[in-house]
């Protein structure tokens, strides 16, 4: 059986990484997953998560 994310819109993923131009650029330069139906532009949810969780910045413990 095939799971299927959440497909969401240019609009919805902007709201999460900061602005629909940043978003577009993605899509544009392809750094960044996406589905197009036509002239629509989709995103899975879970691209939009492994995208950020790829540039999340760990804290260093002093030793």
């Amino acid at each position: 059986m095939v799971t299927v994310d959440r497909l969401l819109t240019v609009r919805e993923v902007a709201e999460v990484l900061g602005g629909e131009r940043y978003v577009r650029r993605l899509i544009e330069e392809r750094r960044i997953e996406y589905v197009k139906d036509r002239r629509r532009v989709f995103i899975a949810e879970s691209v939009v998560k492994q995208y950020i969780a790829s540039r999340t910045v760990l804290v260093r413990r002093a030793a």
